[in-house]
C-alpha cells in the first residue's frame, strides 16, 4: 500500500526530529498540546495526518511541513 509506506516514511522523519531535539514523546506531545497516544500513532506511522495536524507537528519541531515532506521524500 502507498499510502501506509508514506506515512510510514513521514513518521520516520518527524521521530527523527523530535529525537534530534532531544524530546520524549509525551514532552513533545505536551509540547504542542497533543494526547500522546495520539502523537505515538503518528510516529508509528498509524495515523494519516491531516495538513492542519502536520503543520502542528512541524511547528513543534522548529520546521516547515514542506521541510518534512521533503525528507520524506513525498
Amino acid at each position: 500500500m502507498v499510502e501506509h509506506t508514506n506515512q510510514a516514511k513521514l513518521a520516520d522523519v518527524i521521530r527523527a526530529h523530535r529525537v534530534a531535539l532531544g524530546l520524549s514523546q509525551e514532552g513533545f506531545a505536551d509540547h504542542i498540546e497533543m494526547h500522546r497516544a495520539y502523537y505515538s500513532k503518528i510516529e508509528r506511522g498509524e495515523k494519516n495526518v491531516t495538513l492542519a495536524t502536520l503543520e502542528r507537528v512541524a511547528v513543534g519541531l522548529g520546521t516547515s511541513m514542506s521541510a518534512l515532506l521533503l525528507a520524506a521524500e513525498l
